[in-house]
């Protein structure tokens, strides 16, 4: 067994106009958690962002929701992980991902940012990359590219594209009590769209 999972933060831009749109399929997940487990996030000025903690059978995790903008989540990620002592290894970061469609979700550990602002702030901010991942499909379109795919990122998706990803990511929280105790193999042997 691999080290538990102490932290999973859900990465996106906070505010109304943002909560909606793909980029924030990692606020969508981790507001999902949090549903799940009976737990309420709360402001944490210390923290620059929203977090709550969740018992899972005997595991327990921090969420996190960094309340900076996506390209410096790595302020609020460092702050957590130094002030709650947790190594990176334990720590589980979920993201929107453009190169999986949507309603599939994949978990990695390591490798790089991929052009995502979040993840590279937080690789500059820890120093680091051996962090796990969970990558939300939210499907690249066809034929876009430069200020479009960037439109569409912060974009709102379909009423049909919005329910695979909800239901997606309501599957794949039941993946949360292997994550907690380590069990990465059957976290990802679990996943939406596996097999």
């Amino acid at each position: 067994m691999s080290p538990a999972i102490r932290l999973i933060v859900g990465l996106g831009n906070p505010g109304a106009e943002y909560a909606g749109t793909r980029h924030n399929a990692g606020f969508w997940f981790v507001d999902t958690l949090a549903r799940r487990y009976n737990a309420e996030f709360r402001p944490e000025s210390k923290f620059h962002g929203h977090i709550c903690r969740i018992q899972v059978g005997r595991g327990e995790c921090w969420l996190l929701k960094p309340a900076t903008f996506m390209n410096r989540s790595g302020r609020s990620v460092v702050t957590v992980l130094n002030y709650y002592r947790i190594p990176l290894e334990q720590m589980l970061v979920i993201h929107d991902e453009l190169e999986l469609d949507s309603g599939i979700i994949r978990l990695k550990q390591g490798g790089g940012h991929a052009g995502h602002n979040g993840l590279r702030d937080i690789m500059s901010a820890i120093g680091g990359r051996d962090f796990w991942r969970l990558r939300v499909g939210i499907s690249r379109p066809t034929g876009t590219s430069g200020q479009q795919l960037v439109n569409y990122v912060l974009g709102r998706p379909s009423r049909e594209q919005t329910r695979t990803i909800e239901d997606a990511i309501a599957e794949a929280g039941g993946i949360t009590a292997d994550l907690l105790s380590g069990d990465f193999k059957s976290a990802s042997s679990r996943l939406p769209g596996v097999g």
